[in-house]
């Protein structure tokens, strides 16, 4: 689970959140933040709990001089992956600013890898918007990202938002997703539709909702981690039990 969806109970009571999380069932835990908190006491909580963090979220700005730092931490705390979330708007709109953001990736890819360590993208909406030249922002992505140095982190909800299918990049590029966030809506919404203020009406909770997600992981190949993710909800630990409910029996 994205632990990104108990963000507040986190801040609360951070070890008492984990502690739940455990007693869903969870094994495994994608932090978006330590709130605060190093990554030895973090670490020595998650093994108080049996729990295990293969992968984390950091922003863009963490490509600079702390980059290394990053790394370090993510290793005491057993990350496999960092993953980028999002791309500085700012770095967007350059020009071509996503190539540039490609380059990036490689270079903090390189020394990611060189410690043993795999970076990540984790896509929204936004990738599927076409720029002024008609390329998709995801698509120039995966094209000047080095493969083997940064993976992709599909966020399925925020695809099938955009008016994409996600089973047709998880079977292009066979290897490139190791890791998926699992996340539904009741209703998709019209691509031209969707903004910010707008993009988390109808989310749900896994299973509830519109996504065909039988057809989908039994067609979809390389998948490592399925990583339950809910952003807006009032009951977030009876939603991200609901959600491991439906795929603990979910059979493909």
């Amino acid at each position: 689970v994205q632990l990104y969806t108990v963000r507040v109970q986190m801040k609360e009571d951070f070890e008492s959140t984990l502690a739940k999380v455990a007693g869903i069932g969870y094994k495994e835990v994608e932090f978006a933040g330590y709130f605060g908190r190093s990554p030895q006491d973090v670490r020595a909580i998650l093994d108080r709990h049996g729990l295990t963090a293969p992968s984390t979220h950091v922003p863009y700005s963490s490509f600079g001089d702390q980059w290394p730092q990053i790394i370090e931490n993510s290793k005491v705390m057993g990350h496999k992956y960092i993953i980028n979330p999002s791309i500085d708007e700012a770095v967007r709109n350059q020009p071509d600013g996503w190539k540039r953001a490609a380059e990036t990736f490689n270079k903090a890819g390189a020394v990611s890898k060189k410690a043993g360590v795999q970076l990540g993208y984790h896509n929204h909406w936004i990738e599927f918007r076409p720029t002024a030249d008609g390329n998709l922002p995801y698509d120039i992505l995966l094209e000047e990202c080095d493969p083997d140095l940064v993976k992709m982190e599909m966020d399925i909800c925020w695809v099938k938002v955009a008016g994409h299918d996600p089973l047709t990049y998880l079977q292009k590029y066979p290897g490139r997703f190791p890791l998926v966030h699992v996340k539904d809506m009741k209703k998709f919404p019209e691509p031209t539709a969707v903004t910010q203020q707008t993009e988390n009406q109808n989310m749900t909770d896994v299973g509830s909702g519109a996504t065909d997600w039988k057809r989908l992981f039994s067609s979809a190949k390389g998948i490592q981690y399925y990583i339950v993710e809910h952003d807006e909800t009032s009951t977030p630990f009876e939603s991200i039990k609901n959600s491991y409910s439906y795929l603990k029996n979910l059979r493909f």
